[in-house]
């Protein structure tokens, strides 16, 4: 419990640094906030003043950054300039969608990438050296030139799967999403594929096996508890470091195939320079990938004791 609560501690600092950072990158472009909020238009003096009486630009930073940070804490992360919409509201309906996309993502680079670095490092030969070629082509691919390819192949010339849109309903919504998931999950887990391999080879030389084999084990039971469950926790890191950044790989693969998730609409946010929906985008990341590896680090008991504080 203690080490819990010092975890969530440290959670609610980073937390709060980050959002402070968030909310101060806006004063670091040209023209500060100013420049977002009147766009391409100079605007005359009357509306200048307007503006910056709205937005209580004429109070000290730290009073600003209080007042947002105040409402981001009970859900309100300001007005966008473009939809005349709450962020929030905006935000949460394009949750389903990113969600479902990364965690349809991980699954399939937990399976591919574990199974496929194991079957490497277990049977060697051929297996590995084909597995290895695989891992380093998917690695040295850029997501959206994999995902234009899978567009190509798979939906203009073979129709198997839709293009656009995210469907609607959980099966049809995987339906739809199976081209970007894959588009996400071949590049990390090919890495997380390496990684594994690389971790099982290490304990499958360890002097633990070695004894455990010379007891008398199956092979299954020895690769099982003494091989996999050591491995566990390097590629437990990997995967959740992978995860995490999967948030940030979904701006481009919405992108691509005409998502209207919360990557989309940040990309939008940036064009339009609607500051308060990229700044709430950014600050949703921040703490989705800081949750993230707050699992990642509560796993680490359950995987090997040893390793709790």
């Amino acid at each position: 419990m203690k080490s819990l609560l010092r975890r969530l501690a440290g959670l609610a600092v980073v937390l709060l640094v980050a959002s402070f950072l968030v909310y101060g990158m806006l004063y670091l472009v040209p023209g500060g906030p100013m420049a977002f909020l009147l766009g391409n238009h100079s605007g005359t003096p009357e509306q200048i003043a307007a503006i910056r009486h709205q937005y209580h630009l004429d109070d000290p930073f730290l009073v600003r950054y209080y007042h947002w940070l105040s409402g981001a804490l009970t859900g309100n992360l300001g007005s966008s300039l473009v939809y005349k919409q709450s962020v929030a509201s905006l935000i949460g309906a394009r949750t389903t969608t990113t969600l479902t996309l990364v965690a349809y993502a991980a699954v399939l680079i937990v399976l591919g990438g574990v199974t496929a670095g194991t079957v490497g490092a277990l049977r060697g030969g051929r297996t590995d050296a084909a597995i290895s070629l695989a891992s380093s082509v998917f690695l040295a691919t850029p997501a959206f030139l994999v995902g234009v390819v899978l567009v190509v192949v798979f939906a203009n010339d073979l129709g198997w799967f839709p293009v656009f849109g995210a469907g609607s309903g959980l099966g049809d919504r995987l339906y739809h999403l199976t081209l970007p998931a894959l588009t996400l999950a071949l590049g990390n887990g090919a890495y997380l594929a390496r990684i594994t391999r690389a971790s099982v080879r290490a304990e499958l030389g360890r002097e633990h096996v070695e004894t455990a084999r010379s007891r008398g084990l199956a092979e299954g039971r020895v690769v099982r508890r003494h091989v996999l469950r050591n491995a566990a926790v390097p590629i437990t890191t990997v995967t959740g470091l992978t995860i995490a950044g999967l948030l940030a790989g979904s701006v481009v693969v919405e992108d691509v195939f005409g998502l209207d998730g919360i990557g989309s609409l940040f990309v939008r946010a940036i064009l339009q320079r609607d500051m308060a929906v990229v700044q709430a985008v950014v600050l949703v990341l921040v703490a989705a990938f800081v949750l993230v590896n707050l699992v990642v680090d509560l796993c680490y008991s359950f995987l090997d004791p040893r390793m709790a504080p």
